[in-house]
């Protein structure tokens, strides 16, 4: 039968509900700027009821659990549109790094040096030039030359640096997730939530999703089992490390991605990974490529005509570019006119004010020699930098268009999930009352209770 001391126990279960109310408000005003963190509300619901002669009288509040609040679509819809952004974002930075070596249009640029170059045997044809001037301007354009060639070998080679760091990186996200997924299953074994484990799994999974293509299903015993395309790389309490092999390609050493201890190459990447590979893989030989192109023709088209032609000296059959050199990083002049600038050829007969061989050189800036004759060396060089800067501008525009969306997501989700202090004052206010209130309940009752073994059973009093 329902009492006083029924009543005191109401009080005291008042008391501990609205105290575990108060220390999660406080836990959340906390955390308001922890990364990750997802706001916290106890559960509370009334306890069995106590059937009586006079009816059902309630007996309490108790506390069910706590949880955290999280949206599970949008943290899914985030990773998803996270990978791409960790893609885009790292092809942006790479054509914008491309964009600053080539640095066009510019003073001594390699078109500046080029035109330079051009322009010396346009003055030789007038004899307003000197054969010290063309041999100065072909150094300048040989060195241009050998310096992008450079500046790209060493890019794609610090990409292919970057790539093994973020295996490495991956790797340390993964086995902390691994190790989470044990920890959170212990933990929640009582029927209990692990919130603040789960919270730093959800943290490192939106992590993981910049670096990698990322998908998550979470087990009916609190596991989050990982995949990386149809590849679980966590799976409970293991994590499989992703690992990289070296190989030589075209005499390059070059990591490729396979699954540690074996020599599967890894497939379905995303994310800074993928933008990475197509950096080393794609993007940087593309420009490479092109940049060996030029030179091969400049090469080839200035040799076909100097050799033709007669130096100063009578020489003929003289190359003025090394033959066997015809690549961006060796590109150089021959020993011949090294040695003896006379060589170079001027003449087409070697007759005195024939001028003919100095005159064709010089028109091959505008002469269509590349792409089956419809550009000319000028031409092929504008339209590559031409070309750079508007797959940089969609690189930037796509990452752009990520970021916003990804911003946009994240927004909605810490609608949801996130602390807001307004909202936390008001419910540590309501609590306090609610506490205060449950005091006076015990107090109350505690009164009575004085009443009742102080005031009654004594006779004559």
């Amino acid at each position: 039968m329902a009492g006083l001391f029924q009543t005191l126990d109401i009080g005291r279960r008042a008391l501990l509900a609205n105290q575990a109310c108060l220390n999660t408000v406080g836990h959340n005003i906390a955390n308001v700027d922890t990364p990750g963190y997802s706001r916290q509300r106890v559960n509370i619901s009334a306890t069995y009821p106590l059937q009586t002669t006079q009816g059902v009288l309630g007996t309490g509040v108790d506390v069910t659990d706590i949880k955290h609040i999280r949206d599970l679509f949008l943290g899914q819809q985030y990773r998803q549109e996270n990978k791409s952004l960790g893609q885009w974002s790292y092809k942006e930075k790479i054509y914008s790094q491309i964009e600053t070596m080539f640095n066009e249009p510019n003073d001594n640029t390699l078109s500046d040096r080029l035109n330079a170059f051009w322009e010396s045997w346009s003055a030789l044809s007038t004899y307003e030039g000197t054969r010290e001037n063309i041999l100065a301007e072909a150094e300048r354009l040989t060195n241009g030359f050998h310096e992008l060639s450079s500046e790209l070998t060493r890019l794609q080679e610090s990409l292919d640096e970057d790539i093994v760091n973020v295996t490495e990186q991956v790797n340390m996200i993964t086995t902390e997730i691994a190790m989470l997924n044990n920890q959170i299953k212990s933990q929640e074994l009582g029927g209990t939530h692990a919130n603040d484990l789960r919270d730093r799994r959800d943290l490192l999974l939106d992590e993981l999703s910049t670096l990698i293509d990322v998908n998550s299903v979470e087990q009916a015993n609190g596991d989050l089992t990982v995949y990386m395309g149809s590849m679980s790389i966590v799976n409970g309490p293991e994590s499989i490390r992703v690992g990289t092999k070296l190989v030589n390609i075209d005499g390059v050493p070059t990591h490729k991605l396979v699954w540690e201890g074996t020599s599967v190459e890894l497939v379905n990447k995303n994310g800074q990974l993928k933008g990475l590979i197509d950096s080393r893989d794609k993007i940087v030989p593309k420009y490479m490529d092109e940049l060996n192109t030029l030179a091969r023709t400049i090469v080839e088209q200035v040799n076909a005509i100097h050799v033709t032609g007669y130096g100063a000296n009578g020489s003929t059959g003289v190359n003025f570019f090394d033959p066997d050199c015809v690549e961006a990083h060796n590109i150089c002049i021959s020993a011949e006119i090294l040695h003896d600038p006379s060589r170079i050829a001027a003449s087409a007969s070697g007759e005195e004010g024939d001028q003919e061989t100095a005159v064709a050189i010089s028109k091959l800036r505008d002469t269509g020699v590349l792409e089956n004759g419809t550009l000319s060396i000028t031409e092929y060089y504008n339209s590559m930098v031409g070309a750079l800067g508007v797959k940089s501008r969609e690189a930037q525009s796509f990452a752009s268009n990520f970021d916003l969306l990804t911003q946009q997501i994240s927004n909605s989700r810490e609608s949801v999930q996130g602390v807001s202090l307004d909202e936390e004052m008001t419910n540590m206010v309501k609590y306090q009352q609610a506490y205060e209130a449950a005091a006076r309940v015990i107090t109350a009752i505690d009164e009575a209770l004085d009443t009742v073994i102080s005031g009654m059973g004594i006779v004559g009093r």
